[in-house]
């Protein structure tokens, strides 16, 4: 296949720096969940991720506008036309703000009533809940506004960038939680005021980064309304796609407020803690790699846009099962580890978030080529009504008396459809061989489900100690990449790998 235009230098030269910036981000996120479990509690704790989850069911907007961006910005570069550029730019400043307000509107009036009126939360704490509600607005409002820099970072390709804020970001969270153990006052509070101080400073840091960086970051008041019109109707069925997935998150966890306590909403949110410092591998991996498959697209070199979908979809399997397959036989083990007290259902639900967040992994690379097509209407809407029967599944589950645990399954078995339906529509919009797809995602299935079964065998029960655990995770590991080397690489990928590798020994 020809990939002239794909950069794999660049590609593996920006997924270092994300790979190290995870890593960092990933132990520092760990450690300051542990500690701010202690510091709130696991009722606080409960009642902040619950608040915050509405403000962030507003995220959905912010999600899809980037992608929008990304999409636009990554196109005329491709073709070298940076006065578009700018003007792409500036256009996306100016409908950002509207979104703002429409968001606050919203926030402050729907958001709120649900806050007081139909959230399980104590009634001694409501004060505290309400007042952590409106910083998490305030903070949404100034992130919000970072979305074009951050779209403009990623389609220059300077990941670096990414990798030194997110550091830095690391640790101001990190300096939050030795804070917080000694202001006094509401300690809820005070966390959220510290979360806010922190988003704004990270926001800011983007924003300067661009205009030293990028010259066509300089705003200035631009209105175009057959560009505004482009822009809103991609962004709409775009928009549809992403809301569904809100629903699936953070709906969910409402759900489940709604049906339980804020101590499920607790154990739900530890699952999602290392699901998410966990799936940051695959997705910054794709981050490096998107702004790829947009120029593919822009100058029409297919073959090398499939590779890319091929390849990127079993890198980030195969880096998600590194880290996944360790924790889902020792999670006991491992929140014993973390935690000092490990809250009902957390065990389990982390098991079966990472079983979910493995399938997810493989979906990422066919949402990029979708939206560089520009024709999503049936795609998106496909997608997003079946990512959607994920809440009202879940509330008939919970309805008939199922376990909170339910939610996932249902979840888990929906991810697993849309694989193939995503693949199918990408068969006729961009002609991806759809059969050759399936095949690769079986062998991925069949072979996670037998290393499942032979590390069942393997080693029984849960570990004791430390030096079974890392014995556990090192075999894991080998018998993961040969399978992968075996039965789901390309071969052709595995024999340049091998003469490269050699190649660096040899010199």
């Amino acid at each position: 296949m020809s990939e002239s235009l794909v950069d794999n230098k660049r590609i593996v030269k920006n997924t270092i720096y994300l790979y190290i910036q995870m890593i960092i981000v990933m132990v520092v996120g760990l450690y300051t969940v542990r500690a701010i479990l202690d510091i709130l509690g696991v009722v606080d704790y409960g009642i902040y991720n619950v608040v915050g989850g509405v403000v962030a069911m507003f995220s959905f907007v912010n999600g899809t506008l980037a992608s929008a961006s990304q999409r636009y910005f990554s196109i005329e570069l491709a073709k070298g036309d940076y006065k578009r550029l700018n003007e792409w730019f500036c256009l996306n400043i100016s409908t950002f703000s509207i979104f703002i307000l429409v968001f606050l509107v919203i926030a402050e009036t729907v958001g709120l009533w649900f806050l007081n009126y139909k959230m399980v939360i104590p009634e001694e704490r409501m004060f505290a809940a309400n007042v952590v509600y409106q910083f998490s607005i305030i903070s949404f409002c100034v992130s919000f506004f970072s979305i074009p820099y951050n779209a403009l970072i990623i389609a220059h390709e300077k990941m670096s960038a990414f990798a030194y804020i997110s550091i830095v970001e690391a640790a101001l969270k990190l300096a939050i939680v030795f804070i917080l153990k000694y202001l006094l006052g509401d300690k809820l509070i005070v966390y959220g005021i510290l979360m806010l101080l922190t988003s704004t400073g990270i926001t800011m840091s983007y924003i300067i980064y661009n205009i030293r960086h990028f010259s066509e970051s300089k705003f200035h008041f631009y209105w175009n309304s057959s560009e505004i019109k482009e822009l809103l109707g991609f962004s709409g069925w775009h928009l549809l796609a992403t809301f569904s997935n809100v629903i699936r998150s953070y709906g969910i966890n409402l759900l489940l407020n709604v049906f339980f306590n804020p101590a499920v909403n607790a154990a739900r949110a530890i699952a999602f803690q290392i699901y998410n410092a966990v799936n940051q591998l695959s997705n910054n991996f794709f981050t490096a790699v998107k702004p790829q498959m947009y120029k593919s697209y822009a100058n029409d070199e297919r073959l090398a846009l499939y590779k890319l979908i091929f390849r990127s979809t079993i890198i980030c399997a195969y880096l998600i099962s590194l880290l996944v397959f360790p924790i889902l036989h020792n999670t006991e083990y491992i929140l014993g580890l973390w935690l000092h007290e490990v809250p009902e259902y957390a065990v389990v639900f982390t098991q079966l978030v990472l079983i979910n967040g493995l399938i997810d992994s493989a979906n990422g690379p066919t949402i990029a080529p979708a939206l560089a097509t520009g024709r999503i209407r049936n795609y998106q809407l496909s997608v997003s009504i079946t990512t959607f029967l994920n809440l009202p599944i879940s509330y008939i589950a919970l309805k008939l008396g199922c376990a909170p645990t339910s939610t996932m399954i249902v979840s888990i078995i929906i991810s697993y459809f849309i694989l193939f339906l995503r693949a199918y529509f990408l068969k006729s919009m961009i002609g991806l061989p759809f059969m050759n797809y399936c095949k690769m995602i079986l062998k991925i299935t069949a072979l996670s489900v037998a290393l499942f079964y032979i590390e069942c065998w393997l080693f029984g029960s849960e570990i004791a100690n430390l030096w079974e655990f890392l014995l556990n995770c090192v075999l894991i590991v080998i018998l993961l990449s040969i399978g992968y080397l075996l039965f789901v690489f390309d071969k052709e990928d595995v024999s340049i790998a091998f003469h490269k590798v050699k190649s660096v020994l040899t010199r």
